[in-house]
């Protein structure tokens, strides 16, 4: 039925974040691009905690509408799920404050190791086959780009 794959439909909203994931060529990347402005408003106006608790609070939603949107495709990872990356982006930017540099390297960094996908990541994109799995890798991948944010800072300071 075409209204399964609709854009208007809750679930495929968000599994596309409000049809971001439907430009063409590299989903991810526009997924994570589009979550920057929101990170940056809720970081501005309720700060870091408020910023993770929407990460949790969307990987749960973004759970739920990739599984359904997963199913209704026949592919439980279809490229055109994205709101995976934008959980990963905003809680790999909860270590930083709002500032534009440490925003676009917090970008970058996420980006690559989404696509990298180093160890458990790797594990998780492989095995799990399931809502679950879509958004849990992101996070791994998030994890890991938010210890190198957070050593650059050290490193180089800000």
């Amino acid at each position: 039925m075409a209204h399964e794959h609709s854009v208007w439909r809750p679930a495929n909203a968000i599994a596309t974040w409000f049809g971001v994931g439907l430009l063409p060529k590299a989903p991810g990347t526009w997924g994570s691009l589009a979550a920057l402005p929101f990170a940056w408003l809720i970081a501005v106006y309720a700060g870091q905690l408020w910023l993770l608790a929407a990460a949790a609070v969307l990987f749960a939603t973004g759970t739920a509408a990739s599984q359904a949107y997963g199913r209704a495709k026949g592919v439980a990872d279809s490229p055109e799920i994205v709101v995976d990356e934008v959980a990963g982006q905003w809680l790999t930017l909860t270590v930083v404050p709002p500032d534009v540099l440490l925003y676009a390297v917090g970008f970058v960094l996420f980006r690559i190791a989404d696509i990298v996908k180093p160890w458990p990541a790797s594990l998780v994109d492989r095995n799990m086959k399931n809502g679950i799995g879509v958004m849990l890798d992101d996070v791994v991948a998030a994890i890991y780009a938010s210890v190198f944010l957070l050593a650059g800072l050290f490193v180089f300071g800000k």
